[in-house]
């Protein structure tokens, strides 16, 4: 299985993947990054916290901009090379996040594509835009 290749895309072709975000995520989540922070696990701490309850790890919404990257576009075999991330609002439990990718410039001679990353909730709110270089497979 691979991916496609640097003469396969375009400039402006999108991708995205949409999960809606569970308690089980979150503990899943804190367990293998070890980020145990209790705005994410602790209701009783996160109640008393700017936004009024507990919230998913912002490293997870990014996962989700990496599953588009590694499984749809460009797909199997890419290079994550580099991301800039903004978080812009929180995800909450039960949010359906979509992570989108839309390919912004194509450099060919150096086999790496620069790509317009964001992940939206249910509402249509943006709640994490970033650009992504990465390698598409050979």
């Amino acid at each position: 299985m691979s991916g496609l290749r640097i003469n396969e895309l375009t400039v402006g072709q999108k991708a995205s993947f949409s999960k809606t975000i569970t308690e089980t995520d979150v503990y899943l989540f804190a367990g293998v990054s070890g980020d145990i922070n209790p705005a994410h696990l602790d209701e009783e701490y996160a109640k008393n916290t700017f936004f009024q309850g507990r919230i998913a790890h912002g490293m997870l919404s990014a996962a989700l901009v990496s599953a588009v990257i590694g499984t749809k576009l460009p797909g199997p075999g890419t290079i994550y090379a580099s991301q800039t991330l903004s978080f812009l609002a929180p995800v909450r439990f039960g949010d359906t996040i979509t992570a989108a990718v839309e390919v912004k410039e194509i450099l060919s001679e150096k086999n790496r594509v620069i790509l317009n990353t964001c992940c939206t909730n249910q509402e249509g709110l943006m709640v994490l835009k970033g650009e992504a270089v990465v390698l598409p497979a050979k």
